[in-house]
């Protein structure tokens, strides 16, 4: 299960609108949030999102108020992420 519904509902924007920006129809894009997603489509919806794709995924328990860092779930400390 993804984060997409939540991260829609924090930004004020519907599913209808992201299809529209994703050039699908919402059907589409629904069953694909609910279900299994290409990364393809992950990655465009993070894109449209201005979300990292890693918070598609994460536990919202772990991602912190601002949407930037990881928390622990244990101590609730910033959990420093370094790409290579």
């Amino acid at each position: 299960m993804t984060r997409v519904k939540e991260i829609l509902k924090e930004r004020g924007i519907t599913l209808n609108e992201l299809a529209e920006t994703l050039g699908v129809s919402r059907q589409a894009l629904s069953r694909q949030v609910q279900g299994k997603m290409l990364i393809e489509t992950a990655e465009k919806i993070a894109a449209a999102l201005d979300v990292p794709l890693w918070q598609l995924f994460a536990d919202p328990v772990v991602v912190s108020n601002d949407g930037t860092k990881l928390l622990c779930p244990h101590c609730g400390q910033p959990i420093t992420i370094e790409v290579k």
